[in-house]
This record gives C-alpha cells, structure tokens and sequence, in this order.
C-alpha cells in the first residue's frame, strides 16, 4: 500500500506542482475573462468525463476475475458514448454561449470539447493501470502529459491568443494521454461487445455514477451561477481560487480514492485488518493534510500576491473559504473509499445525496448576499458531511466514534497552533516574497520537530521507508 500510494502520491502532486507553476506564468499573462470562458465549459467537460465512465471503471476493478469481454465491452460503449455526447455538445455550443452571453463560446467548445473523445480512448487503459497496481506508469504519462501541454499554453499565452492558450492547453493534455496510454499500456480490445457485461455491473455502477453525477454538477454549481448571474470576471477569480485549492484538496483526495481502494478492495471481507489499515491512514493523513491546509489559510494573501500578482486579489478569501471548505475533505474520500470498497455503493450514494441537499439548501439562503456568503454555506455543508461519513463508517466497520475522534484530534490542535505561528508572522511588515519564505520556513521547521519528538514511531517509519525508496532508485 506504501509503495502505491507513493506513486500515487508522486502523480498527483506531480500534476498538481506543474500545474502550479504553469499556472502562475497563464495567470499574469492571461485574464480573470479568459479563464471565466473555460471555468464555466468545464461542467460540460467534467459531466461527459463522468457519464463515459458510468461507474464501470470502478466496477472492472472490484471485479477480481475480470475477463478480456469485460474490458473490451466497456472500452466500446465508452467510445460510442463519448461520440454522441461530443455530436450533442457541438450542436449545444449556440445555445450554451446565449446562457452564459459569451459569444466567443461557440468556436471555443466546440474545440475544447473534443477532449470528451481522447478521454474515452485511454480510460480502460487507466482502469487496467489502476487494476494492476501500475502506478508508476500512471504517474509517468500524466506529468509528462500535463508538463507539455503546459509548454504549449505558455507559448500560446506569449503569443497574444487569450483564451486559446487554455484551450490548446487542455485539448493537447488529453491528446497526449491519448497516444501514450495505449502505446504504454499492453492491453488491445478484442472484437466481442456483451449486454450480459453491462448487465452484470449496472446494480454497482448505479449508484456510482449516481455520486459521481452529483459531485459534478455540484462542484462546478458556483461556476454556473456566477457566469449567469454575477459579472463575468468572478467566473475566473472563482475559477483561479479553485485552480489553487485544488493543488491541496483534489490532490490529497485523488491520491486516497485512487491509490487505496483497488487495495482496500483485497481485504474488503477481513473487517478487523481492514479497520487496522483504516485508521493508520486517517492517523498519516490527518498529520500531512491538516497542518498543511491550516498554514495556506493563514498565509492565503502574500501566497497569492507572490504567485500570481495583485489583479487576482479578490481570490483570496474565496481561496481561504474553500480550503476550510476541503478542511476534512482528505478524510471525507477516504471514508468513501472504504465504503466503497466494502460494495456499499448505494450508502455513499445516499451520503452524496445529502450532502448535495445542504449545499443546496445553502445556496438558496446565501445566493442573494455574493459568492463568499454561499461558500460559507458550503464550508458547513462540508462539515457536517464529514460527521455523517462518520457515523456510516461506525456501522459498517464497528468503529466507534471515540476511536475515530481520538485519531484527528491531536493532528487537528496541531494545525491550529501552526497555523497560528503563520498568522502571526503574517503581521511582519516585510516584503511579500521575503514573507511568505519566513512563514513558510519556520513553520516548517516547527512542524518536523514537533513530529520528531511527538510521533516519534512515524516519523521514524516515514524515515526507514523514504530511505528504502532511495536505496530501491540507486
């Protein structure tokens, strides 16, 4: 589990620090507009995504005796799919561009949505990488991809083409994992399509696609009522705010969904040993994410002046508010993982339905007031969400609540002293980059020898098995 996850880790954060770094030179030479276009297209990119999986990705992996029909038979239904949902969105575009009063949208999605097709080209190569614990392979076709798809925004940004810069950005991501994936992974369908397959998977992809569904619409919900409703330009700082939550919050999150569960899966039915696992990795989590989190938060507005200037100011409180928003997010995916892994599907379908209920309900009161007031709401939908993910994984694996407290607390008044030591620096009148390295530094320090000393077992476990992975490179 250590090694995958640590590949895993390595390609989300790969991702997510090439991103970052792209990011900042798009960002100074791109604006607030421009990002606005893609932010609010990304619903009907992320949706297509999410139906061409259809939960059988997660289904070919539970699956233990997975044949050559299995795969072949979702890889055909993914391409079929993803064709009639690009003719769908091509004919859509006018209609799309006339609800968000942008024009320039039509020639944009239309080019921007052929990364629906080059998606369900590689997915079941995705799925067999992930099936077979392939994470190395992962990790390497999707820095590499994100790395020169990068490079060509850049040049396209340098070049004076505006939007088109993210357009080409992401159209040649999707383009690359295209060719890369199968040329890599050794897997060809064969020519055999079975009802019986879909059949098979459809009581478990369900609720699967049920959840993923709403995750979708709801994740990008602000996107859509501040492109219809609120000026334009608040798409993009909601859109660049996000873009930097997400290096913590998605990252952290895809690394627990992807990288535990086809692991979880093998001792799904050992519920003692399952449960052991369970709170080792809420423990090493909790410990990385919370201090982590806590210190952006305190210095969110140097961070973000020194990263991607003055003009992306109004970000920053969106910035802080989704990352308290995502506070226990690590934790949240975990859960469901586990649940998941446990075929509990439906359970944390109906987990995301409730979820999607108070943000709902949260958006309704708080729509009136702004963007901040509704991501308040958010924060508290989040919270509570995490609470009742508890409570659902109490009943499947007997874990009281006590145990499940006392695993976070300690990590949780860790990040609240470090984050208050940032804080604290925060009031320093010193030049934003000068200050941000303080903050950064000290607490860094502080964070390593309150570990050292405090937890010392995992520290030195986290030691041994960095130094093993040094030897196994050498």
């Amino acid at each position: 589990m250590l090694k995958a996850l640590t590949w895993t880790t390595i390609d989300r954060f790969g991702q997510q620090i090439a991103q970052l770094f792209i990011g900042i030179v798009l960002a100074r030479l791109l604006t607030p507009n421009d990002y606005g276009l893609i932010g609010v297209l990304m619903i009907f990119i992320s949706l297509s995504t999410v139906l061409i999986d259809g939960g059988f990705g997660q289904a070919l992996i539970r699956k233990q005796n997975a044949t050559a029909t299995d795969f072949s038979t979702i890889f055909y239904l993914n391409l079929i799919v993803s064709i009639l949902l690009y003719v769908l969105l091509f004919f859509a575009a006018p209609l799309i561009s006339a609800f968000f009063k942008q024009p320039k949208l039509i020639e944009v999605s239309r080019v921007l949505f052929l990364t629906v097709i080059f998606y369900a080209v590689y997915f079941v190569q995705y799925v067999v990488l992930n099936k077979n614990l392939n994470f190395k392979t992962l990790a390497l076709v999707n820095i590499i991809s994100v790395i020169i798809s990068g490079i060509v925004g850049v040049i396209f940004a340098f070049k004076g083409f505006g939007v088109w810069a993210l357009v080409w950005q992401q159209v040649s991501s999707q383009f690359l994992r295209a060719i890369l994936f199968p040329i890599l992974v050794h897997w060809r369908p064969i020519k055999t399509f079975s009802f019986n397959v879909i059949k098979e998977f459809w009581s478990f992809s369900i609720h699967m696609l049920g959840t993923s569904t709403l995750n979708v619409v709801f994740n990008n919900l602000y996107t859509i009522l501040l492109g219809r409703f609120y000026p334009f330009q608040q798409v993009g700082y909601y859109t660049q705010a996000n873009k930097l939550s997400e290096t913590v919050n998605a990252a952290s999150q895809q690394i627990l969904m992807s990288g535990t569960y086809p692991l979880l899966v093998q001792i799904q039915h050992d519920t003692e040993r399952l449960t052991r696992v369970f709170r080792r990795l809420t423990k090493s989590v909790s410990l990385l994410v919370f201090p982590l989190i806590a210190v952006l938060i305190a210095i969110a507005k140097p961070f973000i002046i020194v990263l991607i200037s003055e003009k992306w100011l109004f970000s920053v409180v969106l910035f802080q508010l989704l990352l308290i928003a995502n506070f226990f997010g690590a934790l949240y995916s975990l859960n469901v993982s586990v649940l998941n892994a446990r075929g509990e599907s439906k359970r944390t379908f109906n987990l995301e339905l409730i979820k999607k209920s108070l943000i709902l309900i949260s958006v309704i009161l708080c729509f009136s007031y702004g963007i901040k007031a509704m991501l308040l709401g958010y924060v508290f939908a989040c919270f509570i969400s995490y609470f009742l993910s508890m409570v659902f994984i109490k009943r499947s694996l007997n874990h009281y609540f006590k145990h499940q407290f006392a695993d976070i607390v300690p990590n949780l008044l860790l990040a609240v002293f470090l984050g208050g030591i940032a804080a604290l620096l925060g009031l320093l009148t010193i030049a934003n980059l000068i200050l941000v390295i303080v903050q950064l530094l000290v607490v860094a320090i502080l964070y390593l020898f309150i570990v050292r000393f405090f937890y010392p077992d995992t520290f030195s476990q986290a030691f041994l098995f960095a130094k093993s992975r040094l030897k196994f490179k050498n």
